[in-house]
Formats: structure tokens, C-alpha cells, sequence
């Protein structure tokens, strides 16, 4: 079928900058402290314990240096990782139990409880490695506000900006509309068998990846990023809180932090805000762009980024697993700016 404004996407972890916008709409209310533990509000990650790493076994712990907090989660230096079938024997551990995040748990209140169990993969603070931290956010949303991660978005982003078909299941009676799901494999593109897993009903909403969307729903999101929080009918965050979000947290860019890992940008040149990446430097990046723009991506090769400076924001959309199958990304950045001519 073609595609068209209404045609709904997997967007994976673009999910992640809408359930960290949400969580600093609570933050602007008193909810927490950046810098406060998060086992104040989630007390099985109290007194966490850190896996040693290497050959070692899963046992091989020492206690955490300090708690994590919810700038850790926010910013991915938690500890918190996530599961990898062909990884190390951590990340191999919480795949073998579900912390992929497949349909083994119902909700993430459960998911969270059983990730909390496990020891973290480095000490809090000390480095960043995109993880699961965002579905820990998403559940402390949760707990915080007293609804569900899916309503709480639904009332205070999705329904004051118009996105009608965001949200984490997508109707029986509107699965016509899901876009196919490929994956990249030795001969080709081929049709994933993970077509169904959004189709309602959903009851483990991933804070860190769950959500569907329109081209149309998400840049009503975008734009508002590019206004600092505010849209027509008023504002979701303050400008000062949007600042702190899509400021660098790193101290310097990814590559700095040490990454060993996947991700959806790469680290030469690029900070990390409260849920976001951040431009520092086009030329260390080696890429078209502009110093304070902000992004993110996910794994189905989607990406969106919002540029301050120019004025304008990007969406793309296709659903093609993983997101390294093919550089639409790249193309579609270098095609984006060579448009731009003359004088803003």
C-alpha cells in the first residue's frame, strides 16, 4: 500500500525524548530533583550493586560508588543496559529473561521490578551506554503521577497538541494503516514476523520504545521542541526547562563517555542532553549541521532532528530493521541542508 500523511510507524526509540519531556514536565511541578536518587520513588534499585564486568560471572559484584539518580536515567549513565542475546553475560542474562522487553512481562511495573534484580553494568555516572533507562523513566512517570505511562501521555502531550494517532497499541480495526515492518537480511529486505506486536491490546507500554505515530503526529511533537515547549494553545514546558533538556550533560561529546555499543548517532561531535542528543561540532562529526541542534532516531531506521538555528525540523519514517540496514539517515541529513541557500 503507499504510504500517506496517516500511514502509522513504529518509531521504537523516538519514543524516548517524549517519555523524557514528560518526566521534566513533572520535574517543573516538584515531583523530584534531578540529583535525587531514584530509589527514593523505586526502592528495589536501593543499595545497587555493580557486575565486575569482563569473563567474570554475574556474581562478581562491589556495591555502587553512589545511588542512581534520575539524571542517570535521563541522561544514560546509569548502568542500566539493555539485553543482547550475543552480548556479554549481562546483557545476554537480561535478554534470556525477557528484558529485551518482548511480551514476557505484562506491564512495567514487572519489568522494572525483575531489571532491579540484576547488577549494573558499570558505576552510576561514570560513563554513557544507552540502556533501558528510559523505560525505568517511564515507570517513575507512573508512579509519580499515579497513572499509566500510555494515559499520563495521552492527557498532558498527545491531546493538547493534536497527535490523534499516537500511543502505545494501535486498534484492530486500524491496523490497515501500520506500516510493514522489514528486516535486513544477507538476501534482501524481508518481511519481519514482529508485525502484530503493536496491535491493541498492549499492556507493557516501553517508555524507552513503544510508541506509534503519524509523519503527522510526531512533527506537531517537533515542532513544539522547536518552539521550546510552547504551541498554539499555550506551553507544555517552560523555555528555561526545555534549555536544561537539549544542553550538552556529557562534559564533552559520546566518544568521550566511551560507547562500545549501538546506538542511534554517532559520538565524535555529539553531546547528550536530558533525553537527547545534542550537535557540539559538525566538523567533529563529520556531518552537515548545525552546533545546538538536537535529535534522536530508532530502530526501525526513523529519525527525526530539530535545527535552532535554521528553523526547521526533519522527520523521516520507514520501517526497516536495524537501524544501520541502510544510511537513509545520513543521505536524508546532506540532502536536507544542501537545500538551504542563501542568507537565513
Amino acid at each position: 500500500m503507499p504510504v500517506t500523511p496517516d500511514t502509522i510507524w513504529r518509531i521504537y526509540s523516538m519514543t524516548k525524548p517524549v517519555t523524557s519531556f514528560a518526566a521534566l514536565m513533572l520535574y517543573e511541578e516538584g515531583a523530584f530533583q534531578l540529583d535525587q536518587p531514584l530509589a527514593d520513588f523505586l526502592p528495589g534499585f536501593d543499595n545497587a550493586i555493580v557486575w565486575k564486568g569482563d569473563s567474570r560471572p554475574l556474581t562478581a559484584t562491589e556495591p555502587a560508588h553512589r545511588a542512581i539518580t534520575i539524571h542517570d536515567l535521563l541522561t544514560h549513565q546509569a548502568g542500566i543496559v539493555y539485553g543482547d542475546p550475543e552480548g556479554n553475560e549481562l546483557e545476554r542474562a537480561l535478554s534470556s529473561s525477557g528484558l529485551n522487553l518482548d511480551r514476557r512481562y505484562l506491564t512495567m511495573a514487572e519489568a522494572v521490578d525483575a531489571l532491579a534484580g540484576f547488577p549494573l553494568a558499570f558505576q552510576p555516572g561514570s560513563r554513557w551506554f544507552y540502556g533501558l533507562s528510559t523505560d525505568v523513566l517511564g515507570r517513575l512517570i507512573e508512579v509519580l503521577s499515579g497513572q499509566s505511562l500510555g494515559d499520563f501521555l495521552q492527557e498532558r502531550i498527545f491531546a493538547p497538541l493534536g497527535m490523534v494517532d499516537t500511543g502505545f497499541a494501535v486498534p484492530k480495526d486500524e491496523a490497515w494503516r501500520l506500516a510493514t515492518l522489514y528486516d535486513s537480511a544477507p538476501t534482501g529486505f524481508v518481511r519481519s514476523a514482529n508485525q502484530d506486536s503493536c496491535i491493541a491490546p498492549v499492556t507493557l507500554e516501553s517508555g524507552g520504545g513503544g510508541l506509534v505515530s503519524t509523519m503527522t503526529d510526531y512533527q506537531q511533537f517537533a515542532t513544539m521542541l522547536l518552539r521550546r515547549g510552547a504551541y498554539s494553545g499555550g506551553h507544555l514546558l517552560g523555555r528555561k526547562t526545555f534549555d536544561l533538556m537539549v544542553s550538552n550533560h556529557m562534559g564533552g561529546d559520546l566518544a568521550s563517555r566511551g560507547q562500545a555499543h549501538f546506538s542511534e548517532t554517532t559520538f565524535e561531535g555529539i553531546g547528550f542532553g536530558l533525553g537527547i542528543s545534542v550537535m557540539l561540532d559538525p566538523a567533529r562529526a563529520k556531518i552537515v549541521g548545525s552546533p545546538g541542534e538536537f535529535a534522536w532516531g530508532g530502530m526501525a531506521s526513523t529519525a527525526f532532528w530539530v535545527d535552532p538555528v535554521e528553523e526547521m525540523t526533519v522527520i523521516l519514517m520507514t520501517q526497516l530493521v536495524p537501524s544501520s540496514g541502510y544510511t537513509l539517515r545520513r543521505q536524508l541529513r546532506v540532502l536536507s541542508y544542501a537545500a538551504l541557500i542563501g542568507d537565513l
